[in-house]
């Protein structure tokens, strides 16, 4: 009876051998570590993003205690949510409250930053313009979010012309963060400068909140310019509130208390439907009622299918193992029986099988980490996350460990205990029948589970990629080509000068002064009245431009005139939707009417305009008021010829300098603007790209698999049927027919399936494609295509071989 080895020994004798049997069978060991290499990057990859998004604010000690005060109001549309709260509410928090920390900001996007007499001039220049904006913060923001301050405190920001800036924002104002304290910088050219009182740490990348500049909130309430600072009946997102909760606080009481809050304190209309309730942080980066102000935000479920998606690729590649394991196993029944009767136990024979796996998702698990390290700078491509990803931190290394074994057990288990199964004088003898390693049905439904998934990814590409088409090429009601979008200060006096000269150009089709394009992220809704009556139950959005907005933007009237030129509002235009809500059938009929917005006047409409899109494809076409005020005409649109883009930019560059110098040239074309809008969709869209590539080539791995299996089982029978005349085509076909019916199966489940969850994802948009048959036509023709090649090639390899070698091989 043979000495049973020692266990470091024994163990040392299995890698051996396992690294002796993959040089030995390096095509199959070469096509298991290309696909699980593959799946374990995209693995990698996902758990990392997955890392990233849950770990978003939890740089907070007080995480599990920090909540925002949202708004929820309803009409007669339904419930709409806000982060933003009334900026008297605050005030009565804190009365109401007192148990509680509180803390606000309000954000300006887009502010102007120019340094006042740098002691060494940057690249950038001094004028920077800041697409995060600036914060103006109370001190108590600042300690609610645990702002870990370099020089100064939180109680700097108590100042009127204070200003704290990150060392990230100091070092590029000023080159060096110690040279900033002290100096002054100025916003959007206010006639006050601000002192720089403090510096703090930078950030990390997982907050949502992106705080570079953070001012004096008693200097915004200085400086209001107009913001309804004890008006309880304006709401802005731009201004939230944050608290910070007692350890034993009772949430659903608080909530009980503020859902009555503003009946409590607003006066003015105790009737209201506004309430308030606390949203817990940990909530903030999950849900997209209340959009943060950081770069994006992702869904619960959207991280689940990233999740599902990863541990599908995976049981793919694990699929392939086993079938391309199985179907080796045959030609190693001689070793397995040698094994036994040496005195090698079932155990020691599985765990053979084991070591061999392990070694193999060893060597696939390197390759997968080379890959996903190449790929990591191009994630935000296929992402939403636009943040860099670290590959090398304890937890990732961790989960790499885990993978593996998880990998290796998945792989190898059912491989291992065929194998181990073989009786020791079939197997010396080598008569192991293909069917004592595994049923050729349980392949067959692997190769179909396997197709189904590469065919829903092809589905989803196709969907999605057409989705993105109709939003490109659909009629948003005005013209987005060749439009420039200048932003500045409405306040300044050179606009009309500018528009003028402007106007004299011949590359110039019209220019006109408004608030924002027809399609932005702004939406400033009101309440309103029509044609002499009480408020309305639901609110209508605004749009301010001038009497060129109409033209410059190839908007189409369909009844009535534009508005004449002033600089006060005297009358309306409104849209087809508008007329819709209030009830009017004919556009004529509205002409004369008499509309009031908010607490203003009752003003005629002298114009109904064709509906148009005011923001995304996502939400159907509001009812829309559009009226001229010189106060709210910050952008310039400028309609160009579209001959030479970019020299007309150029030009209108030395134009803008030449009318305000001290304003930066901050520009956009619509189309470019309107584009970002469904960065994200873009981003699915191309991760199912990735995604449907990876499936499609894991399941051809799994279709040569299972052809390799079969070509073993019917050697025999392709050697007879050679010998009786048979060809070569009828020998491929042989093959070839029993995939196409499996494919047919696969192509069942994986439509329905489909169609399923693409509708949900399109119901996100208000206007969407319709998912016809010619989506499904694609997928099954493509997946027979790829499928044929993969199935054809090994078909005809055997179809070719010997069939003397075949007999005797048998």
């Amino acid at each position: 009876m043979a000495q049973p080895f020692s266990a470091p020994r024994m163990f040392f004798t299995f890698f051996k051998t396992a690294f002796r049997n993959l040089l030995r069978n390096r095509r199959h060991a070469m096509l298991n570590i290309a696909g699980l290499g593959l799946a374990l990057a995209a693995c990698l990859i996902v758990f990392l993003v997955l890392e990233f998004e849950y770990s978003h604010n939890r740089h907070l000690k007080n995480y599990d205690r920090l909540s925002q005060v949202v708004t929820r109001d309803k009409d007669s549309e339904g419930e709409h949510f806000t982060g933003g709260v009334p900026f008297p509410m605050i005030q009565h928090l804190r009365l109401d409250f007192p148990e509680q920390k509180f803390g606000q900001f309000m954000q300006n996007y887009g502010t102007q930053v120019t340094v006042r007499n740098p002691r060494r001039l940057m690249p950038e220049g001094n004028k920077f313009i800041e697409s995060t904006g600036v914060f103006y913060a109370d001190p108590e923001l600042a300690e609610l979010f645990e702002i870990k301050f370099l020089l100064g405190s939180a109680a700097d920001l108590k100042g009127v012309q204070a200003v704290a800036l990150s060392r990230k924002t100091a070092e590029r104002y000023f080159g060096d963060w110690k040279d900033a304290a002290g100096n002054f910088i100025n916003f959007d050219n206010a006639k006050t400068d601000l002192k720089v009182m403090a510096i703090f740490e930078d950030l990390p990348d997982n907050c949502d909140f992106p705080f570079q500049i953070l001012a004096s909130y008693t200097g915004f309430e200085a400086n209001s310019n107009g913001w309804p600072l004890t008006d309880w009946g304006s709401n802005t997102s731009n201004h939230q509130v944050f608290t910070l909760l007692p350890p034993t606080a009772d949430v659903s009481k608080i909530n009980t208390q503020l859902a009555g809050f503003e009946r409590k304190h607003n006066t003015d209309n105790k009737n209201t439907t506004r309430v308030h309730f606390l949203h817990p942080m940990a909530q903030v980066h999950f849900d997209p009622r209340f959009p943060t102000t950081g770069d994006h935000q992702i869904t619960p479920s959207a991280l689940y299918t990233l999740a599902s998606i990863g541990l599908l690729i995976l049981l793919m590649a694990c699929i392939n193992y086993v079938n391309l394991s199985t179907a080796l196993a045959v030609t190693r029944s001689k070793e397995v029986g040698v094994r036994k009767v040496l005195g090698g136990t079932r155990s020691q024979v599985r765990l053979q099988v084991f070591a061999e796996t392990l070694l193999l998702v060893g060597l696939a698990m390197s390759l997968g980490m080379v890959i996903a390290w190449l790929a990591l700078p191009y994630v935000k491509t296929v992402m939403v996350v636009q943040s860099p990803l670290h590959l090398f931190t304890p937890l990732s290394l961790l989960y790499i460990l885990l993978i593996t074994l998880f990998t290796t057990a998945l792989a190898g288990l059912y491989p291992a205990f065929v194998m181990g199964s073989f009786r020791p004088v079939e197997a010396i003898k080598n008569k192991i029948s293909t069917g004592k390693v595994g049923s050729i049905s349980l392949r067959r439904v692997l190769v179909v589970v396997q197709f189904s998934f590469s065919q829903i990814f092809i589905i989803a590409t196709i969907i999605a990629v057409s989705q993105m088409e109709f939003i490109r090429n659909a009629d948003l009601g005005f013209q987005k080509d060749a439009v420039l979008l200048l932003h500045g200060s409405a306040e300044n006096k050179n606009l009309a000068a500018f528009k003028n000269e402007l106007l004299t150009r011949t590359d110039v089709k019209s220019v006109a002064l408004c608030f924002d394009a027809p399609s932005s992220d702004n939406s400033w809704q009101t309440n309103f009245a029509f044609d002499n009556t009480e408020d309305r139950d639901f609110s209508v959005a605004t749009k301010f431009g001038d009497e060129d907005y109409l033209k410059t933007f190839g908007m189409k009237l369909v009844a009535g005139r534009m508005y004449a030129k002033t600089d006060t509002v005297r009358e309306f235009l409104v849209n087809e939707t508008f007329l819709k809500k209030v009830g009017v059938k004919d556009p004529q009929q509205a002409i004369g009417k008499m509309v009031r917005l908010g607490g203003q006047p009752f003003r005629p409409i002298c114009g109904v305009v064709a509906d148009f899109v005011p923001q995304s494809l996502k939400s159907e076409i509001a009812p829309v008021v559009l009226f001229t005020n010189k106060k709210y005409s910050g952008m310039t649109a400028v309609k160009l010829s579209g001959s030479n883009l970019g020299r007309s930019k150029d030009e209108i560059r030395k134009i803008w300098d030449k009318y305000f110098p001290d304003n930066v040239f901050h520009e956009e074309f619509l189309d470019e603007s309107i584009e970002s809008f469904y960065a994200n969709e873009k981003r699915i869209s191309t991760m199912y790209k990735v995604y449907a590539v990876l499936a499609i080539f894991i399941s051809c791995l799994g279709l040569y698999g299972l052809i390799s299996y079969m070509v073993v089982q019917k050697t025999k029978e392709v050697g007879i049927r050679k010998i009786l005349g048979a060809s070569v085509q009828s020998l491929v076909y042989l093959f070839s027919k029993e995939f196409t019916f499996l494919i047919l199966i696969a192509f069942l489940l994986a439509g329905p399936t489909a169609w399923y969850f693409m509708n949900i994802w399109l119901e996100e948009f208000a206007y969407r494609v319709e998912i016809g048959p010619g989506v499904f036509l694609i997928a099954i023709l493509v997946s027979g295509l790829i499928a044929g090649i993969t199935v054809g090639y090994k078909s005809l390899q055997a179809a070719r071989a010997n069939p003397i070698k075949s007999l005797r091989t048998e």
